[in-house]
């Protein structure tokens, strides 16, 4: 009875050579998906908040113009429990012009502003008004 004992010649299977090719293409493969997901948050991110911010902007101009911040010429704060994170700054100016003359004295500007995460991300909205006093 004789043994049928394979030779190193005859061995069926990967090099090492081979085998460390396939953890390269895998290796790089894995890196560029990585990459791609990291990009994918950021991009989340950013659309979630040009999505908020120009509307939490057009509430508190909303509510300039309506007269809700009377008296106060600059403002800030946070946007709510529903919001955290986010805060505004508000601005009222007053608009001075020649050509419009006495029209102008009641001409507003104002500006606001929402911010992410302590300035992070920033959205600003500027419009003229005319405000009684």
């Amino acid at each position: 009875m004789m043994l049928n004992i394979p030779s190193w010649n005859n061995a069926r299977g990967f090099t090492l050579l081979e085998v460390m090719l396939a953890l390269a293409i895998i290796a790089i493969a894995l890196t560029a998906v990585f990459h791609l997901q990291a990009q994918t948050v950021i991009m989340a991110n950013n659309t979630q908040f040009y999505s908020i911010a120009p509307l939490l902007a057009q509430q508190k101009m909303a509510e300039i113009e309506n007269g809700l911040t009377k008296g106060q010429d600059e403002g800030s704060g946070d946007c709510g429990e529903n919001f955290s994170g986010y805060s505004y700054h508000f601005s009222v100016e007053s608009v001075q012009s020649e050509a419009l003359g006495q029209v102008a004295a009641d001409l507003k500007k104002i500006d606001v502003t929402v911010s992410l995460n302590n300035g992070e991300n920033s959205y600003s909205l500027r419009a003229y008004a005319f405000l009684s006093p």
